[in-house]
């Protein structure tokens, strides 16, 4: 039961985007279309999910051990971008054609915000490996989840007439400030 209220909490209630903030520049930046959208939803999903796997061993087996947790955030980072750079190099060896759909969007994941913020959240929350991989990937897919809707929301808003005081960033900021309203409308399902 407790790994579901995580699950729906993340998606949900505590959207990484949405109420957390985290993440905001490929929310965005690359919500233009449901495409490029689904396609950096699959890439952030599967970086922050091994990202969290790698970051937890570290800080446990490395830097608890040798009483070094003050260098936890510049080791998560480089570890994120090593990691991002590792999965890149072997997507292009080994799936030519799930590098070229997802090439583009793996270097914007080394700069998101999101997959550093949940590697530390998983931490201070104390979850043990289980609960935070399940933590992190719940958490990527309500991220994929705010970025799809919002990419649905911009293709609707060019088929409509906008006013021209408001076209371009004002209705895109105003658009994502509706969305994390309605976000919020779950709040009462899960604490």
């Amino acid at each position: 039961m407790e790994y579901i209220l995580i699950f729906i909490s993340a998606i949900f209630v505590n959207n990484v985007v949405l109420s957390q903030f985290l993440g905001i520049c490929p929310f965005l930046g690359v919500s233009k279309k449901v495409d490029t959208a689904l396609g950096m939803s699959a890439a952030v999903a599967f970086v922050l999910t091994l990202a969290t796997i790698v970051t937890f061993l570290i800080q446990h087996y490395v830097l608890n051990a040798f009483d070094l947790q003050y260098l936890q955030t510049i080791t998560f980072i480089l570890v994120i971008a090593s990691l991002v750079q590792m999965v890149e190099i072997i997507l292009k060896k080994v799936s030519p054609a799930l590098y070229q759909a997802l090439g583009v969007f793996l270097p914007l994941i080394t700069t998101n915000c999101c997959v550093l913020g949940v590697a530390i959240l998983v931490i201070q929350k104390d979850f043990d490996l289980l609960t935070g991989v399940v933590y992190a990937f719940s958490t990527a897919l309500g991220f994929g989840l705010a970025l799809t809707v919002f990419a649905g929301l911009r293709e609707q808003l060019s088929l409509v007439k906008v006013p021209k005081g408001m076209q371009g960033t004002p209705i895109t900021l105003i658009t994502a400030g509706l969305l994390a309203m309605a976000f919020m409308g779950f709040s009462g399902v899960v604490k």
